[in-house]
């Protein structure tokens, strides 16, 4: 359950992320736990799905191809549910 739980919250993420820009702080303000239960943000990270980089003198945060990518299954999957 748990697992469904973290990825359902990351794919959450990812939209949220990928909905405009966000900078490292506004993400880790709404995102970042210290639940070791949901460790949301820790995951998309080690995983790949986001990146932190520089611009214009400011952290962003960006979804990476990879997480783009599980982002498009997610949405074929709900269109394909109907």
């Amino acid at each position: 359950m748990k697992d469904t739980v973290v990825e359902s919250l990351i794919l959450d993420l990812l939209d949220w992320v990928a909905s405009r820009e966000r900078t490292y702080a506004e993400v880790m303000d709404a995102w970042r736990t210290s639940c070791p239960k949901l460790p949301v943000w820790e995951d998309a990270n080690d995983r790949g799905l986001v990146a932190t980089v520089q611009e214009n003198g400011r952290e962003v945060v960006r979804v990476t191809p990879l997480g783009q990518a599980l982002l498009a299954e997610r949405q074929a999957a709900r269109q394909a549910a109907g």
